[in-house]
């Protein structure tokens, strides 16, 4: 048979590359360099990866001969369908029966071959002769291949060796299908053929597919394995199978030669492995191991908890004569096999040493909290309480304390104070239970001698009472209350003597009725615990007797009673602070004139030092305010006074000790005449006015440096008109200020408090200014002084201008003597007009102009003022009984009740008082002489 003509599709595959297995051994030679290959990763990874090479080359075998495998069956289809469709063409089989069948079937043979991309369409006749063909000179040439089936009418599929195809190739696969007539005689046969060539290149464009997809699962393999590898590696630490090995007979060896007991223990109960300690400890059988747990002879309690696999940390169980700490962790929390390990550890020793420890500790932390806790006050009654409340129930079921007599009052007790004869008080009780048969605080106590209260008191330690039903000295002090006790449950006492710097103040009981009965190691923990408690008792004593002096000293200082006076209305109110006696003061200072000076202050701090130094600032205003000085010469006499103070007394080694460290002051001087009322402050909060309508308010007062800081500076003064009955308070700071609320609010409680007592008197003012503005635990003394104003009725002052001649007095004389006459006041009038007469002339003749007279009739006084221009001041001397003069000022003093003189901006002031309510002095009762001779002869007038 001729060969068939052919063109070629596709080339042959081509070679797989020579360096692509080195590309794929790459990463597992770098994986190999970071895997030692001795270890048991290294090892694993080696054998994973040869397996997966193995299984990738195998695996490609298989799908390339299963590609060409499939790669045939569409070849034979191709063919098959080609060779039908070709011979059931229409005008296939008549252009058989024609005169010239290649003619006609040739040209459409190559047609067909072209347009299906196969290699041959051959068309025979029934002789099998070629009619047509790819090489024309195949034509009229036999057929190879098998013709039998087809000229019976059946198609066959077949592969054969056949002619050269114009591609050179021989061999083809190929269908041999009958032509049939329509009568179903065959006219011919159709043969279509592929060759082998054609059907290896189909496979060949697969292949480059195939082996990507293969390298590619190498390459996932080899991660894969690597990643394994590096997880067991880690798990191993890069060991070796040698190394391993010996690391597990290590272990084995550790596990059975260790001091703890190991059990493993299975999810069903089972005992998988125990080490020797465990076997020592539980007492196991020999065959112990795979056995269920509660087989074991174990107590039931102990073999619960190890066949429950619940985690468990230290649980103490008693197995047999031993305490064993149990800890138990399950093992399938962490991917692990279902079970749990147990751990025991003998404890029996350590739980006694433990429970000494922990005790130990117990009462550690109970003295600390005793240091903390007892003595936060300096309150003797307030520490013995908080003595008890740190004693129980730590301690002691019931605590109860006893202080001698002396010790409540601040005293220091005495040699037989201690000696146990002594009245001593319950000062307090405390229990686990309430209302306790014991005697109740307040209680005076006198112990019996033989109970352990008065043996601890006379020997000053502490006496233990372990059994109370055995305790014969103590059931003597009160057989009845005593039967109550033991009746209560209490069985136990330890008596403690409460000593401090060698003195007993009292002394502590502690009972029990719960607890164990107390032991020796018990008394000396008591001991300490009261020693600590007794320290804080005496400083509280001590502090109560200082307070005590303190405030004895501060009541003498203060003022006991308001002096009588007609310019105020005053009332006062002084409240020490809970924290001891300050250094506030008030003051209510009668001045000629009829005027009123009222003057408050404050000395910072407390204590003896603050109360002393407030008694030398009042004595030193009280000095400074007979000399009749305004309130800012008063002020600032008063600031050199404190700096000189602090300067001659300050101790340079003490620190300070002994300086006034901070001191102020309000001075103000009302004169019931005109109704001005002068003040200066210095350093101290400005006063408070309320006005006859009812409107508050706080005048502005300039404020000059606390005293001691003013440094010579001038002191500013306010001058404020008073209109009758207006009310003037003046306080110290410990009124308005408070640690918990702002000064603005303090004020503002008081203008409140203040604009609501217009028509109070002074007394209802103070009670209501307290009840408002008062901080509800004051933390500084408080003084607070309201005085509501009142005028000199104008018709009692009487005023004359003096000119400067001495023919002027006799007329003065007789107006005052008139005035005296309307004021029904004649028996006054001798005396009257020799002082006027005295004080004018001296006046006209030592003085500057102008010259005034001015009469005040007060309630219980007559006062009479000559003031002038000058600033000269008359001097007392003892004229010789040669001098024509000389005599005139020890007439006025004789006279008068009181005389002085005060300076003005404008000159000088000279003064008389006559006292009105026990009659005016005569001159009838003493001689002259008898006069001259009590004065000495030192200065002249």
């Amino acid at each position: 048979m001729g060969k068939h003509g052919s063109e070629p599709r596709t080339s042959s595959p081509p070679p797989r590359p020579s360096g692509q297995h080195e590309r794929q051994g790459r990463p597992a030679g770098r994986r190999r360099a970071r895997l030692n290959a001795r270890s048991v990763a290294g090892q694993v990874f080696l054998l994973q990866l040869g397996i997966v090479v193995i299984l990738v080359v195998a695996t490609l075998l298989v799908i390339v001969v299963q590609v060409r495998n499939q790669a045939a069956d569409q070849a034979r289809d191709e063919v098959l369908v080609a060779g039908e469709a070709f011979a059931n063409g229409p005008g296939t089989a008549a252009a058989l029966d024609g005169p010239d069948p290649t003619a006609v079937l040739q040209p459409r043979a190559e047609a067909a071959r072209k347009r299906s991309g196969l290699d041959a369409v051959v068309v025979t006749d029934t002789k099998g002769l070629r009619l047509t063909h790819p090489d024309p000179e195949q034509i009229g040439k036999p057929f190879v291949g098998t013709i039998g089936p087809a000229l019976e009418g059946r198609t066959i599929v077949e592969s054969a060796q056949g002619p050269v195809l114009p591609g050179g190739e021989t061999d083809v696969v190929q269908s041999v299908v009958p032509v049939l007539r329509a009568d179903g005689s065959v006219a011919g046969i159709v043969s279509v053929s592929v060759t082998v060539k054609h059907v290896n290149r189909d496979v060949a464009h697969r292949l480059p597919v195939l082996l990507a997809t293969a390298g590619g699962a190498l390459l996932v393999a080899a991660g894969g394995a690597a990643l394994v590898s590096r997880r067991l590696k880690r798990q191993t630490h890069g060991l070796g199978p040698v190394e391993m090995t010996r690391m597990y007979e290590h272990h084995d060896a550790v596990l059975h030669s260790v001091r703890e007991g190991v059990l493993i223990v299975g999810a069903d109960g089972r005992l998988l492995l125990a080490n020797d300690e465990a076997r020592r400890l539980l007492d196991l059988p020999a065959d112990a191991e795979r056995r269920q747990i509660a087989e074991l002879g174990l107590a039931p309690a102990a073999a619960r908890l190890l066949a429950s696999g619940e985690s468990v940390t230290d649980a103490v169980h008693l197995v047999g004569d031993r305490l064993l700490a149990v800890n138990v962790r399950p093992v399938d929390r962490h991917g692990g096999p279902a079970g749990s390990v147990a751990t025991l550890r003998d404890s029996t020793e350590l739980r006694a040493l433990a429970g000494r420890a922990e005790l130990a500790r117990e009462r550690l932390q109970l003295l600390y909290d005793a240091g903390v806790g007892i003595g936060t006050t300096l309150d003797v009654a307030r520490t013995a309480e908080e003595l008890t409340e740190i004693a129980v129930p730590r301690f002691a079921d019931f605590a109860t304390v006893e202080l001698l007599d002396a010790v409540t009052r601040g005293d220091e007790p005495d040699d037989t104070d201690a000696a146990g004869d002594a009245a001593m008080h319950r000062i307090a009780v405390r229990g686990v239970q309430a209302d306790p048969p014991l005697y109740p605080a307040g209680s005076s106590l006198h112990f019996v001698t033989g109970s352990p209260m008065a043996e601890g008191l006379a020997t000053g330690h502490a006496v233990l009472a372990a059994d109370l039903h055995a305790s014969e000295g103590w059931r003597a002090q009160d057989p009845e209350r005593a039967r109550r006790v033991l009746e209560h449950g209490i069985h136990s006492l330890i008596s403690v003597p409460l000593r401090a710097r060698g003195v007993v103040l009292g002394s502590v009981n502690y009972w029990r009725s719960e607890q164990e009965p107390f032991t020796e190691d018990d008394v000396s923990f008591a001991e300490e615990l009261s020693a600590r408690a007794a320290l804080s008792v005496d400083n509280a004593r001590r502090y109560a007797r200082e307070h005590a002096v303190a405030v004895t000293l501060q009541r003498s200082l203060l003022p006991r009673a308001l002096p009588e006076q007609t310019a105020l209305d005053v009332a006062h109110r002084y409240l020490p602070a809970e924290a001891g006696v300050g250094g506030d003061w008030f003051d209510v200072l009668p001045l000629p004139g009829a005027r009123v000076a009222l003057v408050v202050g404050d000395v910072v701090g407390h204590g003896l030092h603050a109360a002393a130094t407030m008694g030398r600032l009042r004595t030193a205003v009280h000095n400074f305010s007979a000399l009749d000085r305004g309130p800012d010469e008063l002020i600032g006499h008063l600031d050199e006074l404190v700096a000189r103070i602090d300067a001659d007394e300050a101790d340079p080694e003490a620190a300070g000790e002994g300086m006034i460290t901070g001191a102020t002051c309000l001075y103000a001087i009302y004169d019931p005449v005109t109704g001005r009322c002068t003040l200066a402050r210095a350093g101290h909060p400005g006063p408070a006015v309320v006005h006859p309508d009812g409107t508050a308010e706080f005048p502005d007062v300039p404020v000059s440096p606390p005293l001691g800081l003013g440094a010579g500076l001038p002191v500013e003064t306010a001058e404020l008109h008073l209109p009758e009955g207006s009310t003037l308070a003046l306080y110290t700071d410990g009124l308005v200020e408070d640690r918990h609320r702002d000064l603005e609010v303090g004020l503002g409680l008081l203008r409140a408090a203040l604009a609501e007592t217009a028509d109070r008197s002074p007394d209802e003012v103070c009670r209501a200014v307290l009840d408002t503005v008062l901080p509800e635990r004051p933390g500084d003394d408080v003084a607070l002084l309201v005085a509501r104003t009142r005028r000199l009725v104008p018709d009692r002052v009487a005023e004359w201008d003096v000119p400067a001649d001495p023919a002027a007095v006799s007329r003065v004389r007789a107006d005052v003597t008139r005035k005296l006459a309307d004021w029904d006041l004649d028996e006054a009038a001798f005396a009257t007009e020799l002082v006027v007469s005295e004080l004018v002339t001296n006046a006209i003749r030592y003085g500057t102009d102008p010259i005034r007279l001015r009469l005040l009739h007060d309630r219980n006084s007559l006062i009479c003022e000559v003031s002038d221009g000058s600033s000269t001041s008359p001097h007392l001397r003892r004229a010789k009984s040669t001098d024509e003069g000389g005599r005139g000022l020890f007439l006025v003093a004789r006279f008068a009740e009181r005389w002085g003189t005060r300076y003005t901006g404008r000159g000088k002031v000279i003064w008389t008082e006559q006292s009105l309510h026990h009659g005016s002095r005569t001159p009838e009762a003493e001689s002259e002489e008898s006069l001259l001779d009590q004065w000495g002869d030192d200065g002249e007038f």
